[in-house]
């Protein structure tokens, strides 16, 4: 079920319509807002170039942060992968004990 939201971001009124929830939401506005305050604060500039510039900034961190979600992954991937390995290498040492221990009761 889509919600709608009515947000102030920058002193204008937004009202947004997603299946998110509506404190979802006015997270997310909260957080374009945040950003495009820090930009008009910093620099000075028109609300279109501060609108601009956070998008930026936001692409920015969510590109970041794929690329560590990504490695992260991997890292987890290569675990998984070693335990596996250990678990084979294990499981191949007690057949050959158990082998040897058979081996010296005969």
């Amino acid at each position: 079920m889509a919600n709608k939201v009515t947000m102030n971001i920058c002193g204008q009124e937004y009202t947004l319509v997603a299946d998110e929830s509506a404190a979802y939401m006015e997270k997310v506005g909260a957080l374009v807002d945040e950003k495009m305050r820090q930009v008009l604060d910093a620099l000075h500039v028109s609300q279109t170039d501060a609108a601009v510039l956070a998008a930026v900034n936001l692409a920015d961190e969510l590109l970041k942060n794929q690329a560590a979600a990504e490695n992260l992954r991997r890292q987890v991937k290569n675990y998984l992968d070693e335990a596996t390995q250990a678990k084979n290498e294990a499981s191949e040492l007690k057949r050959q004990l158990f082998k040897a221990q058979q081996g010296r009761g005969q």
